[in-house]
């Protein structure tokens, strides 16, 4: 783990090792249901438009469920909130493997997104006040790898492990594994696993008798921030959905592979993410936020392009390869997500802002993927549908780079820091609240 790892106690790798299983779970959860579609079209009789509408349904929920989680854990503390969203998605998440029908998942998904929407702005939160500054997108960006790696554990349960039961079962067990991140709760000691940096705003909080708003993000000191963070989550995300909840589809339709071995094949491209992540998280505290979403953005469209249109065939390991070097672009994007939105917002709204910019382009991002599915109904192939897509969303992160600050190595701020500047990271570094 290096220098930052040796330098933290206890009490933060605890919490670095919880947050990263959390999100690693989490990821399992929401990625294995776009690997699913293809079972549970047979499996409960859905329409691929049906599919789509509970992933969109889904990801809308996560919106509104990580906004308020956001704002209940500035309100309450980061530690007890997150028991409470990693407890919620587990068992709706293993409540959806009991469906009976297209309204029935609908609504049970509805409720898993509203749990696992705020888990990963929670923690985030929580760890990214604990961890030196310079060395904040290192230990946040290692954490959001745990999103390949349960990438790669949901293509497995949906691709081979599913395999091995009857189809009408297979879904089932693979959703009822989402129970397990229950037992990460204990591992969480509520008040004593706050940052002395919420704390100390939490008192400061008290003392004057104020409390943080949902709608305090959309003050004029803050607006600006809040617009762009949003914008530049909802390209990246946009980007990876419009590609990832159809490469199960994608490989075994124009690709001619099985469900199985397309497993495999989007193994690799977890793979190829987890080192991309790291590699984000190395680089991004050098070279900085911003430069690294544009390099990676460029990247993924180049990458995707290949992996999409090249003539590859059915050919597992050039699949594997191309994913490999795709994954590593498209999951690579995501690791820088955690330091530069706890460094953007003030700790007294940190996980308001974070969690509500987050998830607005996790649910923007359905937009994006059921665009891909109504243009790929109308006979364009959907290789190109998912390309048209993406691509246009990466655009739309690159831009919002422009038009937010540099943050890399800053000191967090207080809301009371950020009277007379226009947006926060304007400023020079101050000292931790």
């Amino acid at each position: 783990m290096t220098q930052w790892y040796r330098e933290a106690d206890k009490k933060t790798r605890r919490v670095f090792w919880t947050c990263f299983a959390g999100w690693t779970m989490d990821s399992v959860d929401s990625v294995v249901y776009s690997f699913l579609i293809p079972l549970l079209m047979v499996g409960l009789g859905l329409t691929l438009t049906q599919a789509t509408s509970i992933a969109s349904a889904n990801f809308f929920a996560a919106a509104i469920g990580g906004w308020l989680g956001g704002w209940l854990c500035d309100r309450y503390g980061r530690a007890r909130i997150l028991q409470i969203t990693i407890a919620w998605f587990s068992f709706f998440a293993f409540a959806s493997g009991f469906a009976q029908n297209y309204e029935q998942l609908l609504i049970l998904r509805v409720l898993q997104g509203i749990g696992f929407g705020a888990e990963w702005a929670v923690g985030a939160v929580l760890l990214g006040e604990m961890i030196n500054p310079k060395h904040r997108g290192k230990a946040l960006g290692t954490v959001q790898s745990g999103a390949a790696v349960g990438a790669g554990i949901a293509a497995l349960l949906a691709g081979p492990f599913a395999a091995m039961f009857d189809p009408e079962l297979g879904w089932r067990i693979v959703f009822w594994v989402g129970i397990a991140p229950a037992v990460l709760i204990f591992f969480v000691r509520r008040d004593s696993d706050d940052s002395e940096v919420f704390k100390a705003a939490a008192k400061r909080n008290r003392e004057l008798g104020r409390h943080t708003r949902l709608s305090d993000i959309f003050k004029p000191n803050i607006l600006r921030t809040t617009i762009f963070a949003a914008l530049l989550a909802l390209g990246v995300q946009g980007a990876g959905f419009s590609i990832a909840n159809f490469l199960t589809s994608f490989l075994t339709t124009e690709r001619g592979l099985s469900m199985a071995t397309a497993g495999f094949c989007v193994l690799f491209n977890s793979a190829g993410g987890f080192f991309g992540f790291l590699t984000n998280a190395y680089v991004s505290d050098r070279i900085g936020r911003r430069m690294v979403f544009r390099l990676f953005g460029v990247g993924f469209i180049l990458t995707c392009s290949f992996y999409l249109f090249a003539p590859l065939g059915s050919s597992v390991p050039a699949l594997m390869a191309a994913g490999f070097v795709y994954g590593f672009f498209q999951f690579g994007s995501y690791a820088s997500f955690g330091p530069y939105f706890t460094e953007l917002f003030p700790t007294e709204m940190r996980g308001t802002g974070q969690a509500f910019a987050y998830n607005f382009g996790r649910a923007g991002s359905a937009v994006f993927f059921t665009a891909v599915a109504m243009v790929a109904a109308t006979g364009v192939a959907l290789s190109a549908s998912m390309a048209m897509f993406a691509i246009g969303a990466t655009c739309c992160s690159i831009l919002a780079t422009f038009l937010l600050p540099e943050t890399a190595g800053r000191a967090l701020v207080g809301v009371d820091d950020l009277e007379g500047a226009e947006a926060p990271g304007v400023k020079p570094a101050i000292a931790e609240s």
